[in-house]
């Protein structure tokens, strides 16, 4: 059984947003075609279904952080305003966008209202999980199953028997070998005609 962890966000926020279309009490009012979603944007969202797949991204994150409040939530949106020559600024997301969207998925009985300790705000409800839980598993069972990577056999290593002590040697060795015992015959030589020149 797969939860939301286990596929990827974007994956997982654009086929919930699809399930947060069939839902009657979600839906975008009039306004949302020309409203901006926070100060630090300079035109409203391209997309004609942002309202859904905000929706969707705000029921994420209430089941990951929850509860939380729409304050914690404007800051989760914001981003930084393009000033021109001026240094970049922080600004909120805007807060009504935000608001209706958790007030329409507490209506749609997604998320409620709840206290834990100091922290008050929106938690998912069972209805909620049971939905998430349903998204991931259609899109854990679209998934390819990774193939697992096949390890190699070695072969086992089969002695070869030597015949002689110069095959216990490696080519390197032997040409080493070679070399030195003819710098010994060359020097034994070379002794040789000193000596007869001197005696000569």
């Amino acid at each position: 059984m797969a939860d939301m962890y286990d596929i990827e966000p974007s994956e997982f926020i654009e086929s919930l947003a699809k399930e947060l279309k069939s839902i009657g009490t979600i839906k975008a009012p009039e306004w949302a075609v020309y409203v901006k979603t926070s100060h630090s944007k300079e035109r409203p969202p391209v997309r004609e279904d942002w309202w859904y797949v905000r929706a969707a991204s705000i029921f994420r994150q209430v089941m990951i952080k929850g509860p939380i409040g729409v304050s914690k939530l404007r800051v989760k949106y914001g981003s930084k305003k393009n000033r021109g020559v001026a240094a970049e600024h922080f600004y909120k997301g805007a807060g009504n966008n935000i608001r209706k969207i958790l007030q329409q998925l507490e209506k749609s009985e997604l998320i409620k209202q709840d206290k834990k300790g100091v922290h008050k705000g929106r938690v998912i409800t069972p209805k909620g999980l049971k939905l998430m839980t349903k998204v991931a598993n259609q899109l854990f069972k679209l998934k390819p199953k990774e193939e697992e990577p096949r390890e190699e056999v070695k072969k086992p290593e089969v002695p070869k028997k030597l015949s002689s002590e110069n095959e216990k040697l490696p080519k390197e060795g032997l040409q080493d070998s070679k070399n030195l015992e003819k710098g010994l015959e060359m020097s034994k030589t070379s002794k040789k005609e000193i000596q007869e020149n001197k005696n000569g």
